[in-house]
């Protein structure tokens, strides 16, 4: 029991500094770099704070995943994903699965580059969707973390 009580703890601690660091990105980083006057120095700021907070992006959404299955596995929780009032594990998983994808995967190999060249060609449009991008992952993640802190002290919504 001790185990899964560390793994919660875990969990909640990289839940907290991942969708916290989204947040940021998104309430604080991106109106600022949307007001600085030059393209180029807008780029590059937000290319800066951005390669910083994807290492901690990827180490902690790598923890929650691990945790997360791993807690799931000790309770032998698989069936809840059958279940409607569970809605929030299929969120969690969802969550986790688009994030880890976006990290791991589309930004390194296509998002990053894909960025940097329709920011000097239209970067007003350019940061207003990366903008709207990032309202939408926040959005959706904080559903997810309000259903799964209400869940998982038994208010199922079903």
């Amino acid at each position: 029991m001790e185990s899964y009580i560390a793994a919660r703890v875990l969990h909640v601690l990289g839940v907290v500094l991942w969708i916290g660091g989204v947040a940021m990105v998104t309430t604080v980083l991106l109106p600022v770099s949307r007001k600085m006057k030059e393209p180029e120095e807008r780029v590059a700021f937000f290319e800066n704070i951005e390669k910083r907070f994807a290492w901690q992006a990827r180490a902690t959404t790598l923890l929650t995943g691990i945790t997360g299955f791993w807690m799931l596995a000790q309770i032998d929780g698989w069936s809840r994903f059958s279940s409607p009032g569970f809605w929030w594990i299929h969120a969690m998983t969802a969550v986790w699965v688009l994030f880890t994808l976006v990290l791991f995967v589309l930004e390194p190999l296509i998002l990053h580059r894909l960025f940097l060249e329709k920011a000097k060609v239209a970067p007003e449009k350019t940061f207003l969707f990366v903008q709207i991008m990032h309202w939408v992952l926040l959005t959706v993640s904080l559903v997810t973390v309000a259903g799964a802190v209400a869940g998982s002290h038994g208010w199922l919504f079903a």
